[in-house]
């Protein structure tokens, strides 16, 4: 009996052990795992704060905008493009050797009675301007860089969100969850391109989706090649943590892989303008029957430097991007495109509500449905002209569409955009 009564107590003793065995290991292993969740969060800190101090240059001067931006107003000679390693020692083009022919012919044309003529501005220039010889640059602020999925795809728009016209595979088209309601023109050598697009603020559902108006001028193949440059007014809360539409660029050499980023967030487009910000929120916004307003965005390739220039309205040369940052483009683009972008990142299974555009389908019209103008191209005896052949295209004409036409005072023109989600969009 007393070997039994010793033999139970040893057990019991051996389970204990085992129990407390157990909690230390377990105890270690939750350290183990607290100090590499801290190292992993001091890394991305260090992460973050070093890639601010690489993208936000000294400023002369800091502006604070209603909207909660900061605009830096950088010497024009320390602006972010100069950290590419081929700009070390370049000149600053202060403005192109030629502009497009027939550029002021088309601004003298009239324009409807009922469209507003209020000039646009941005936001931040309630409270101040830089000085000559100084650039504006939005701030990046840590929550900025926090709301991407990784410093290093922060700035960057991801692989696939490009229009392909003649993708009539929704497979193939929808696989990026990128949607478009385009018009465009190819089968040409194309040396720029402008439009004036109607502004709105439109809706976006969800945090990681966006709603933008650009135009893109595009060389290469829809693969892993394509050149790209894009100007326009996007709504982006995840890039900026607000729903404010902002005047935005974008610029890639190898199909949104490793090369560009939009506005001023990595080094190549060389800004010359002290007056116009990259990023920075656009004032005042079109409203339904009520007052339109619109911009002006022209990007051309200067025939003397071969550098591809963008202005912004009539009276602003914002800078250009140096030709050694493309392959197809260095020479010339094949494809120019106009219109509306978004992302579906189809929330709860089905189709975005993210608007496009004014969030009203093409047939409503001036005053509801949103609208580009004056869409023309510059041929390579650098002459600004109408399109040829102009075609359309969307993947799901039921949830963003466009249409097309022609008249005087608008040249050539569309209506595009919509709602999204609906009942015959979901």
């Amino acid at each position: 009996m007393a070997v039994a009564v010793q033999f139970s107590c040893f057990k019991k003793k051996k389970g204990a052990y085992l129990v407390v065995f157990m909690l230390v290991y377990l105890w270690g292993s939750l350290i183990s795992l607290s100090c590499a969740a801290r190292l992993s969060v001091s890394r991305q800190k260090l992460e973050v704060e070093k890639h601010l101090k690489r993208v936000n240059k000294p400023p002369i001067k800091s502006i604070e905008s209603v909207d909660g931006d900061i605009i830096d107003c950088i010497h024009i000679s320390q602006q972010p493009a100069f950290d590419h390693p081929f700009l070390k020692d370049h000149k600053i083009q202060m403005r192109p050797s030629y502009h497009p022919e027939g550029l002021y012919d088309e601004e003298k044309m009239s324009t409807r009675s009922k469209e507003s003529t209020n000039p646009i501005t941005q936001l931040w220039h309630m409270n101040g301007r830089c000085p000559e010889d100084t650039i504006p640059v939005r701030r990046t602020k840590k929550d900025d860089v926090l709301r991407a999925s990784s410093v290093k795809k922060y700035g960057k728009k991801k692989p696939k969100g490009i229009a392909k016209p003649r993708s009539t595979d929704p497979d193939l088209t929808n696989e990026s969850g990128h949607q478009h309601a385009i018009a465009y023109v190819e089968g040409d050598r194309y040396y720029g391109a402008k439009a004036t697009i109607n502004v709105w603020e439109p809706k976006v559902q969800q945090s990681n989706e966006f709603s933008l108006s650009q135009l893109w001028i595009l060389g290469g193949s829809f693969g892993q090649d394509l050149n790209s440059i894009e100007a326009g007014w996007q709504v982006s809360p995840d890039l900026y943590g607000d729903n404010n539409t902002r005047l935005f660029t974008y610029w890639t050499s190898d199909a949104y892989q490793a090369t560009g980023c939009y506005n001023l967030l990595c080094s190549g487009f060389i800004q010359v303008s002290s007056a116009i910000a990259m990023g920075a929120s656009i004032s005042p916004v079109s409203a339904l029957r009520n007052s339109q307003y619109d911009i002006s965005i022209l990007i051309w390739k200067d025939p003397k430097e071969g550098h591809w220039w963008m202005q912004f309205g009539n009276d602003y040369v914002l800078g250009y991007w140096p030709s050694f940052l493309f392959s197809y483009l260095a020479e010339s683009a094949s494809m120019i495109e106009w219109g509306g972008e978004v992302v579906n990142s189809q929330p709860d299974g089905k189709h975005t509500a993210t608007q496009m555009g004014s969030g009203r389908f093409p047939e409503e019209g001036f005053g509801k449905s949103s609208y580009f103008r004056n869409i023309q191209v510059v041929d390579s005896s650098n002459n600004l002209k109408s399109p040829k052949d102009l075609g359309t295209f969307t993947e799901q004409s039921n949830c963003y569409d466009v249409q097309t036409g022609s008249n005087e005072d608008w040249g050539h023109h569309f209506y595009y955009g919509g709602p999204g989600r609906n009942p015959n969009c979901q």
